[in-house]
């Protein structure tokens, strides 16, 4: 074994034959090859098929998303609101309704800012600086130094919702330079008050503590204030209304209100339908839907292409012609999608079929519908997304689905296949092993036989002579 291992390692291709061994040994392997060749075609039409059912599950998800919202019994409510005022905006939510309401706006919500008197260092030492909130919380500090540059680090850091910055304000009578410290609550409204102090808590407990905002040369920039509208001006039900930031969430219910600006005459605002909003719920729906279909037909369609060197025509099949899963789900939806609800066709609402399979949406007849039967064009719209959603839900569930069945299987079968194929590679890799160690020994066994001859060649010559 050892020889012809020796052999085989050696051996030149065809030196003593004059064969083209591996020219030989390679037309063999392509023969016995065969079966993992046709098995690796079948694994990439199976992984072909496989991604192309879950690309249509994945528009089908789509439209069960869509289908569910729109069966809602309030998805066509979407409202929209206006204001009579730049200085106010508006902005509808889950549970707007329409109607209006009208206020003025007292004030706008503000950071207190605040500066402390000139000075060219905080103190000739280290000492505590404390914060008092405007609920009476005092948070107290002690920079590193006296300097103005530790104070306001110390006084950024102490977690007390004031931010402190070092603003030059030119020089004294003797050219030193001078700063002002710029003190600016963290959040605006009333809650975001704040005094500074020298000194302790303690120190500002007892009143000994100085008021760094109320000595000379300080003064109250900004007040911190919440902003205000009211409600019924000038008549006996007159209410104010505050809010710490200029959004008001719960002015009304569904609506969120900014004011930018105070007003003297009343701001109205409105909210009404937004039928566009409403229309896209429905053109959504019939969106999605033609998106399915679209799919399944290009990739069922049979195409046929004409070779430019000799004229012969190939003709293919869309990798999901013939599949009775994705042929059964496309139907189902169509005929749901087109069926009557309560006695009536979903092309009142401008949902119609056409000859074709594939769906329009009409804009006007949907929102004329919408204008003149607003509660009946509801519960159309309704009927069909629930019956869409239903067929779109049992095709496509992530566990039960009847495409995502098929997914699965097909992935089992890719699975196998690729199992036989690796089978398939360890015995032609064997097979090719034994072949060049057959035709190795066989070159050998020829040597020898040559030598042999030469030898008895050799022979005879001599006893010839």
């Amino acid at each position: 074994m050892s020889s012809v291992s020796s052999a085989s390692s050696l051996a030149i291709d065809g030196l003593v034959s004059g064969l083209k061994t591996t020219d030989l040994i390679n037309s063999l392997m392509s023969v016995e090859g065969v079966p993992q060749t046709l098995l690796k075609n079948k694994l990439t039409s199976t992984n072909s098929f496989i991604s192309s059912l879950q690309t249509i599950n994945g528009l089908v998800q789509t439209l069960a998303t869509k289908a569910k919202d729109a069966a809602k019994a309030t998805s066509l409510d979407l409202f929209t609101a206006t204001s009579s005022s730049p200085g106010v905006t508006a902005v509808t939510g889950a549970n707007a309704s329409a109607g209006s309401i009208s206020f003025t706006v007292g004030s706008t919500a503000s950071a207190q800012v605040g500066v402390t008197a000139a000075m060219a260092t905080w103190s000739s030492a280290a000492q505590p600086v404390t914060i008092v909130g405007a609920d009476g919380t005092k948070t107290t500090v002690t920079p590193a130094s006296g300097s103005l540059d530790d104070t306001v680090s110390a006084i950024n850091k102490s977690g007390a919702g004031v931010t402190a910055t070092r603003v030059s304000a030119g020089t004294d009578a003797d050219g030193n330079k001078l700063y002002r410290l710029q003190l600016t609550s963290a959040k605006t409204g009333a809650d975001g008050a704040f005094q500074l102090y020298r000194g302790t808590a303690d120190e500002v407990t007892a009143g000994t503590a100085t008021n760094v905002l109320t000595e000379v040369g300080a003064a109250l920039v900004t007040q911190a204030k919440d902003a205000s509208v009211t409600l019924w001006a000038g008549t006996a039900a007159a209410q104010t209304v505050t809010s710490t930031t200029n959004t008001f969430t719960d002015l009304v219910p569904g609506l969120g209100v900014t004011v930018s600006q105070p007003t003297t005459d009343p701001v109205t605002l409105t909210v009404a339908q937004d039928s566009t909003k409403a229309q896209a719920v429905a053109s959504g729906l019939v969106d999605a839907m033609n998106a399915v279909a679209a799919y399944y037909k290009s990739n069922t369609s049979v195409t046929s292409t004409t070779s430019a060197t000799d004229g012969t025509t190939t003709t293919t099949a869309g990798v999901l012609m013939g599949d009775a899963t994705t042929r059964d789900v496309v139907q189902r939806l169509s005929s749901t999608m087109s069926a009557p609800v309560n006695g009536k066709s979903p092309s009142s609402i401008g949902i119609e079929i056409t000859k074709d399979g594939d769906f329009t949406f009409d804009a006007d007849a949907f929102q004329k519908a919408l204008a003149t039967d607003p509660q009946g064009t509801q519960a159309m719209l309704s009927g069909v997304a629930a019956n869409v959603g239903a067929a779109a839900t049992a095709a496509s569930d992530k566990y039960d689905g009847s495409i995502t069945t098929s997914i699965t299987g097909q992935q089992a079968v890719a699975k196998d296949l690729n199992t036989q194929i690796d089978s398939w590679t360890d015995r032609l890799t064997a097979r090719r092993a034994a072949l060049q160690t057959q035709y190795a020994a066989l070159e050998t066994s020829l040597s020898k036989l040559q030598s042999q001859s030469s030898w008895l060649a050799s022979q005879l010559a001599s006893t010839s002579s």
